[in-house]
């Protein structure tokens, strides 16, 4: 059966590495249609003509794509996205809840509100949106599949992650209840939680500020956007008995610390 597979976030990071594992499946025989969604579509226009081009180079076929501008914390572009997708992208099987971003890591009482702002309506007022609009027909057929990209951070909190953990563990706590809500139905439910993950994120956390970002990977090796993507695709390619609840994910240089602990209060 062809797969329609709805990816949101999906011109960077994380998205756009799903969105090429995917497209492999049509290389393998293994068809789906892609739905490619973003805030740049001019990024989506390039990724989905290398996919095309990639997947005719393959086979005598092309991958079936449609992109559309996608902006998760606006509801009248929420709105817009799904009525005007053409009808054999309409009935989504596989939705993949990408969109999402950090910003900061100022101490909470020093962090410019509107960033917190952005991460809710973002990592959950987004996710929600989109979720709440496939969801249905998700149920009216009977069948689906929802992946969540959750964080380590929503686990383990760190100085100046505040906000951002508690997004990531809303995503956790939100998907847990989704498999709930869905208990007898053919419709699966994951959370996956990558740890340090090179992609444009620190990049999007410090604002552009690059040399802050290659910072943060100095003298590591952290996961890739396609290591990611590869456990994105093998959660779903489990058999469609199978649910992988919540999947934790780190590199091997990236492990727990000790608890901190302020040793000058005693004295105060």
């Amino acid at each position: 059966m062809t797969k329609v597979v709805l990816i949101t976030g999906a011109s960077s990071g994380f998205g756009a590495a799903a969105a090429r594992k995917f497209a492999q499946d049509y290389q393998l025989q293994e068809p789906c249609k892609l739905i490619l969604a973003a805030r740049s579509v001019d990024k989506l226009t390039a990724l989905a003509a290398e996919l095309r081009a990639s997947s005719s180079s393959q086979s005598s076929a092309q991958c079936r794509i449609h992109v559309a501008a996608l902006d998760v914390t606006k509801p009248e572009s929420v709105a817009a996205f799904f009525a005007t997708l053409p009808e054999e992208f309409q009935n989504i099987d596989v939705l993949i809840n990408s969109a999402g971003l950090a910003l900061g890591l100022e101490p909470a009482h020093k962090v410019d509100f509107s960033d917190w702002e952005t991460m809710i309506d973002t990592n959950i007022t987004g996710m929600l949106r989109v979720t709440r609009a496939v969801l249905p027909g998700m149920v009216e057929r009977n069948r689906g599949h929802i992946i969540n990209i959750g964080s380590t951070a929503g686990n383990w909190p760190y100085p100046g992650g505040n906000t951002y953990g508690g997004t990531k563990a809303f995503v956790q706590n939100f998907s847990r209840g989704l498999r709930a809500d869905l208990l007898g139905k053919r419709i699966r439910v994951t959370c996956i939680e990558p740890g340090m993950s090179e992609t444009n994120f620190s990049n999007v956390r410090f604002k552009g500020d690059d040399a802050k970002a290659d910072k943060v990977y100095e003298g590591t090796k952290p996961l890739s956007a396609e290591d990611v993507a590869d456990i994105i695709h093998w959660v779903n390619a489990m058999p469609a008995h199978v649910n992988i609840n919540t999947l934790e994910v780190m590199p091997t240089c990236q492990s727990w610390s000790a608890l901190a602990v302020n040793r000058t209060m005693e004295s105060e």
